[in-house]
């Protein structure tokens, strides 16, 4: 009648999980979810990092880091290499995956708390039950910080480092040895070349996210200005919440993983956003994959091999991406990356390295969407432009000249 002994216990601590949230705490109980995501790596294994995988993951970073000086002029952004376990990533990137998830779990907790105390209930009913509905809030909060807790732990399943989906989720570069083991699953490569190349992207995103100033902001604040359009279909959660047993976390992931419960608004502002994100997504990618190349060339035989498999891996997207769907709202997929590339490729050759690079310094100075269609408009653009900006002027200002 009331389920096993192991149900009945576990049901017990989510109920205690639930009460212990203070209501202000925010949308999402995050120390449960951490301890979900916890258990769920350390279910399938997550042993410690032992101190020669640490030594071999430094020693990659530092390498990497050392070649990059040689193909870019932006400084080093590797400054204490680590090694994590997946319980250390999952740890150490929550306070970002918190700012990402908390604008949408906010509409699902209030969409759910008043789905569950309101079905059924006529409204004066409904108006004597505000402290029920404040619990069932509660509630909602828990089942919510259950899904991102089970999200966050196939996740970490997954990751090689800190950077893989393009997003600062840490000011520390770091390799996981567990997902670079994952990694080199099937591929006849030798495992030291496969660590010193996800090392060389690992250390080329975190140039770009310590030493572009406007980057981590424009990032994380697209993606948050997107996730803030993003509605819950109701009905289908409704449907969905049905006899629905709280002590059952496979049940409640199934009802609200999938993101087929979140539903972005086409405003244009919503459309506007997400043509940031992707563009923004695909230039950080473009970047790193361009100077990975040249650093690497000649020294890493099975560069070209890794590059096309992390190309296939990031452009096809996978549970991964699915999971970052579910919590957030969207694809978190550069969809443009092969573009993005080409024409960091031609400023290089056009302008050369410091040249490439100065386009970080401003956020103006960034290519946009239509610039990944005409890349060679883009290249060769701005000497033209500045010329006929000086040519311009000058025929009212010597007219001024000749009047006085």
């Amino acid at each position: 009648m009331f389920g096993s002994p192991e149900q009945i216990a576990a049901a017990m601590r989510q109920f205690a999980d639930m009460l212990s949230a203070s209501p202000e705490a925010g949308p999402v109980n995050w120390d449960m979810a951490k301890n979900i995501a916890r258990h769920a790596v350390v279910a399938e294994g997550d042993p410690s990092v032992m101190e020669g995988e640490r030594r071999q993951i430094v020693e990659a970073l530092n390498l990497a880091d050392l070649w990059l000086n040689e193909v870019t002029t932006l400084p080093s952004g590797v400054t204490t290499p680590q090694a994590w376990s997946r319980s250390e990533w999952i740890e150490k990137t929550v306070p970002v995956w918190k700012q990402l998830c908390d604008p949408v779990a906010a509409q699902m907790v209030e969409t759910m708390g008043g789905t569950l105390g309101g079905a059924g209930l006529p409204p004066e009913a409904q108006a004597m039950a505000g402290p029920l509905m404040g619990m069932l809030r509660q509630m909602g909060s828990m089942m919510v910080g259950q899904q991102i807790g089970q999200a966050l732990g196939s996740l970490a399943r997954e990751v090689v480092g800190s950077s893989d989906i393009g997003l600062p989720l840490s000011d520390t570069a770091a390799l996981l040895p567990g997902g670079v083991a994952a990694f080199s699953s099937g591929l006849e490569t030798p495992s030291d070349e496969i660590r010193l190349y996800l090392a060389l992207r690992e250390a080329a995103h975190h140039r770009l996210f310590q030493h572009v100033p406007w980057l981590r902001a424009h990032l994380l604040g697209t993606v948050e200005e997107y996730a803030q359009g993003i509605t819950v279909d109701v009905s289908a959660l409704q449907d969905k919440l049905q006899g629905l047993d709280l002590s059952d976390p496979e049940r409640i992931q199934e009802v609200l993983g999938g993101g087929e419960l979140l539903k972005p608004e086409e405003t244009e502002r919503q459309k506007a956003a997400l043509t940031r994100l992707e563009t923004a997504l695909a230039l950080v990618e473009g970047w790193v994959a361009t100077v990975v190349d040249s650093a690497a060339a000649g020294k890493l035989p099975s560069a070209a091999a890794l590059a096309e498999t992390v190309r296939r891996r990031r452009a096809t997207g996978g549970p991964a991406e699915r999971t970052f769907a579910t919590l957030v709202g969207l694809e978190l997929r550069p969809r443009r990356l092969r573009e993005a590339a080409a024409l960091w490729r031609a400023l290089g050759d056009e302008r050369g390295v410091e040249g490439r690079d100065a386009v970080w310094g401003h956020p103006d100075l960034m290519p946009t969407a239509d610039d990944l269609d005409n890349p060679e408009s883009f290249v060769k653009g701005e000497a033209e432009f500045d010329l006929s900006a000086l040519e311009e002027p000058k025929e009212p200002g010597s007219d001024g000249e000749s009047g006085e």
